[in-house]
Order: structure tokens, then sequence, then C-alpha cells
């Protein structure tokens, strides 16, 4: 909805949102709703009886409702050569990859900033880079990829912990970006905290001094890079999966 409403920039698009209706009370309260705010419906209803009532409503009020599944199922259904099972919520069941997402959630929390390095042993993925190249909302993405995901932050004067570079399971990944983004973000991360002092962290000599300084050590050990500067972190984290799935193979 959100995508296709985008295509029409001369119009404002309302969004009403109605989650979980599953009983024919909560189908009423909801028809009441549509009723006092008519629009297009779009609508993922499966069970037979409220789609029903859903569809009639709209038909006595001249709305438009479009079942947004229906070619996406029927398509499905021929392809597999199976029926549906239309069971309600079928998409949230808790099955093996939820606890897997749920572990690796656990640590890329246990295992960001640095913290823990040994435990890094036992990670799919290591992302390295200078501060503020978003590596704790990248792991963060990734866990719930079911990706096991921890990061180190390059920091001026500091050495990679030793250990990092004898592992031999996690896919290591540098992230880089254009100094000057990171010295704009940094200085807007300072003015968050109320810092006026000028700092080295911010100013875009150092931070092109700490890029080249991490882009000489990712291609001294042969550790593929992302540049993060125009991605965001949906991006960034599709590039790795796609970089992590290679290693893979």
């Amino acid at each position: 909805m959100k995508a296709s409403t985008a295509q029409f920039n001369h119009a404002t698009a309302l969004e009403h949102l109605h989650a979980l209706v599953r009983t024919p009370a909560q189908m009423e309260r909801v028809l009441e709703q549509i009723e006092d705010r008519p629009g297009i419906v779009l609508y993922t209803v499966v069970n037979a009886e409220n789609r029903r009532r859903l569809e009639q409503r709209c038909a006595e009020l001249n709305l438009q409702a479009v079942s947004i599944l229906d070619s996406t199922l029927a398509t499905l259904g021929r392809y597999l050569g199976a029926p549906m099972s239309s069971e309600v919520g079928a998409q949230r069941n808790l099955d093996e990859q939820y606890y897997d997402r749920i572990k690796a959630l656990d640590f890329a929390m246990a295992h960001d900033d640095g913290q823990n390095v040994d435990g890094l042993a036992e990670a799919d993925v290591i992302l390295l880079g200078v501060s503020r190249t978003s590596k704790t909302p990248t792991c963060i993405y990734l866990a719930n990829r079911g990706i096991k995901a921890g990061n180190i932050p390059l920091v001026p004067g500091a050495e990679l912990p030793p250990q990092v570079l004898t592992y031999t399971k996690p896919l290591i990944i540098g992230l880089v970006a254009r100094p000057e983004r990171i010295a704009e973000i940094r200085e807007q991360r300072l003015a968050s905290l109320h810092e006026t002092k000028a700092s080295a962290y911010a100013n875009e000599t150092s931070v092109r001094d700490e890029m080249l300084k991490s882009k000489r050590l990712f291609a001294k050990n042969r550790w593929p890079t992302v540049d993060v500067s125009r991605r965001s972190i949906e991006e960034t984290s599709a590039r790795i999966i796609n970089i992590f799935q290679e290693h893979s193979r």
C-alpha cells in the first residue's frame, strides 16, 4: 500500500490499520470504522466468513475491497500443486528459524562494540569499522535474518585484538564510508550530546586518516568491504548477506 501510494505524489494517503482481526465481533468494529472513514480497503483476511462479511459491507458502501494476497496464493498453489492451509497467522509460527533469530539477537547484543572478543570465534560474521559506520544496527538486522554477527570498532591508537586474526569460522567484513559523511554524522552525534568543543573525533582530516588506515587493514588481510555511505541498514545488510552466502558456498 505504501509503495503504491508513493506513486501518486499529488495526493496524501491517510492510513488506517486494523491488525489481528479474527473474530466476527472484531470484524464488525472494523466495519464501523470503515464506514466512518471510507476509502480503498486492502485486506489479507483468511477466515471465509469474516472475508464474506467484509466484502459484502464494502459493496454496500460502494467501496473497493482488494485481497492483496489472492493472486500470489493462487500462483503458489498452481506451482506447488497443493491447496493452501487457510491457517490464520501461519507466518508467525514459532519454528526453529524463530529461535535461531532469537539466539542470533542475543549473540549480537553480547558481542556489540568489541565486547566478549573471544566469543566472536563462534560468530558467522564479524563487522569491523571506524565509529559511526552503522556496525551495531547492521548486526541487529543480520540477527533478524538468523545470522550471528558481532562487531569491533576500529579506534585511533588501538590495535585490533590479535586473536581475531586467528579465527577461522567467522567471515570478517570491513565497513567503509566517505570521510565527509562520517564527519557529518559525528558532528550531529556531538551536537545531540551538547558537546560544543572542537574535537578530532569529528574533524574531517582525522576521519580521513582513520578511514585510510582501516582500508589498509582490510586490504592487508583480504577482507571484503562494504561502502555504507549511500546505503540504508537494509541495503548494507543485503550486501553482507550476499557476501556471506558466497563465502559459505
